[in-house]
This record gives structure tokens, sequence and C-alpha cells, in this order.
């Protein structure tokens, strides 16, 4: 009921008694009391329908600035998250209580695979993301983020977004490097730099362009009897449930790689020579500024770069990720970056 009604049905309540109140007191002293009290409930109610409307505000959101995070961070023992999140997909009741669709979780996988796989490994849940990294031996490679609502076309789609970015990347390293004049120490290591970064990005977007074994982890949802069924196949590595999860826009998901076994650290990169790399060398001697056509790199190994999302042919009971670029090598959001580098 708005303030304004109130008020009115105040009015036609106590108005009409007071009148006739009034009337019947002859002197001058019952009338001045009457008038008083009358006053006084008109100032009560007229407080307390104030108070009422403004305790009907409507309340904010008081979860923002609040970010859930599910994975790993750098120094982590691997044994011991898999082993963590095996206890909590067991401990997880079979009617645990979730939004509509079912609990968010993250999968890991034993290995790199192709979009096709995933089918049928994931085939059975909803997805909501992926996580890509074309695993080229001793070299640093980006982590790439990509919405896929169907898989495995969804997939195959971001790929293609992946390789045509890193072609225009790799064409920029490479006449980046042709415009460094002069023939001294910098010069050639800035030239070298820009190789190896033109080298890298060339080798990504061939790899996405033939839709590589790289994907290595999904973001999913389904209820807790569907993902202990996921935990089970032979491909996963690993099921970590998030029920506490409610919005993807506020998590941040880092899973392991395949290859991290012990303990998370970024991957070695021994570049094309025995110099050292750009993650070994002091940051002040890294000078080679990054391309403007290359997003998400840094001086730190393995950005992260998100796919914006697909338009789904059909409602997912799936929350997308904002787009998001970081320079950590397994976290998922956005975070300030450091002086920029090729990698």
């Amino acid at each position: 009921m708005r303030a304004g009604n109130l008020l009115r049905q105040l009015d036609q309540r106590l108005l009409p008694p007071l009148t006739r109140a009034v009337a019947r007191l002859g002197d001058r002293s019952a009338r001045s009391g009457v008038l008083s009290w009358a006053a006084v409930l008109s100032a009560a109610a007229v407080l307390g329908t104030a108070v009422w409307a403004v305790d009907d505000t409507p309340v904010g959101d008081r979860t923002v600035g609040e970010v859930t995070r599910v994975g790993v961070a750098d120094g982590d023992s691997v044994p011991g998250y898999l082993r963590s999140a095996a206890a909590d997909l067991a401990a997880l009741p079979a009617s645990a209580p979730a939004a509509e669709g079912g609990t968010y979780a993250l999968v890991t996988l034993e290995a790199y695979l192709p979009p096709q796989r995933l089918a049928t490994v994931l085939g059975d849940v909803g997805v909501s993301t992926v996580f890509g990294r074309v695993p080229l031996p001793g070299r640093q490679t980006e982590i790439v983020k990509i919405p896929a609502l169907r898989v495995p076309d969804d997939v195959v789609a971001g790929m293609e977004q992946v390789a045509a970015r890193k072609e225009t990347e790799a064409a920029d390293y490479r006449a980046r490097a042709a415009a460094v004049d002069g023939d001294g120490t910098g010069e050639r290591e800035l030239r070298e730099q820009y190789a190896s970064g033109a080298e890298v990005a060339t080798a990504e977007a061939a790899a996405y362009r033939t839709g590589c074994a790289c994907v290595y982890a999904a973001v999913v949802r389904a209820t807790p009897v569907a993902l202990r069924g996921v935990a089970a196949r032979p491909d996963v590595r690993a099921v970590d449930p998030a029920p506490e999860v409610y919005r993807l826009d506020r998590t941040v998901f880092t899973p392991p790689l395949p290859e991290q076994r012990d303990v998370v650290r970024p991957p070695a990169d021994t570049g094309p020579s025995a110099a050292p790399t750009e993650s070994e060398r002091p940051a002040q001697e890294i000078s080679a500024p990054v391309p403007s056509a290359s997003v998400g790199e840094s001086s730190e190994p393995a950005p992260v770069v998100t796919i914006p999302s697909p338009a789904p042919s059909k409602p997912v009971p799936t929350e997308s990720a904002p787009p998001s670029v970081t320079t950590s090598p397994n976290a998922t959001v956005a975070e300030p970056s450091s002086s920029p580098s090729p990698s």
C-alpha cells in the first residue's frame, strides 16, 4: 500500500469522529484538548507512514565486490587439490540445494583434448566455458577461455577466432622486428624477441585452425549424481564442485594444467635458443613492447584471453562468463598487468 493511500484512509477514519466530538463539546477548553490530541495522532500517523515507506525501499545487491575462487593457485600441491576435490564431490548430497540447473563444477582433464572428444566427456552435462592452450614443447603459450554452450560447435568457432587473432599478432611481431634498426646487442636481442613471439603466435594459429588437442578443463553445471558420473570417466582428472557459486561473473576458475603433476607453477619456457627466456631475465632487461594487436600479453607466462560468448540457438540453463583478460597462468578474471613484453 502506498503512503498516499494510507494517509487518505487515515483521514477518512479519524476526521469524522473527531468532527462529531468537537460539535458535541461546547466549551473552548474541551475543543482545545480534542484538537491537540487530533494533531498528535495525525503527526504520529504521518511519521509512521514515512518510516514504513523508507523501510519498504528495495535492498541492493550485497554481494557486489565479492569473488569466489575455484581451483588452484601458484605453489599449491596438485595431488592435494585432487584429493580435496574428490572429497568435496563425495560429500556433496544428492539433493544438494542449488539454483535451478544444478551445481557448478570445474572439470579438469587428464590431457589436452580436441573439441570432438569433449562431446563424449561432457555431452550429458551443461557446459558454460572451456579452457584451452596450445601445448608447444618448451614454450609458454596463452590460456584461452572459450564460452561453449554447444559442444563441440562453440569450441571450434572459438578456436577459429583465436587463430585469426594469432595470425594478426604474428604479422605485427614480424613488422616490429623489421622496424628495429641497428646492429647493437640491444637491437639484436629485441629482434630475436619479436621473432620468437611471431614464431609462437604462428604455431598457435596453425594449431587452433586445425581444431587442436588443446582443451584441458571446463566449467559445467549438473546435478551431483551427474557430476559423479563425469568424474568416473577415463579422460577426467578431477571434478571440483562449487555449490557456493551462483554467478559466473563473480567467480574465478583456475584449473591445473595437465603437465602440472606435483606443484602448480608456470610452464617452462626454454625458447628457441639457449639464451635466457623473458621469464628468467630481470624485469629491467625486458624492453620489447607488445604489438597493439596482441590481447592479454604480459611479462608473466600464459595469459588468459576470453573469446566473446556465442549466441545460443536455444535457452540453456547456464551463465556465460564476461570477457576477461589476465596475466596469471591459471586465472580467469582481469588483473592489472605488469610491464608488457611478447610471450
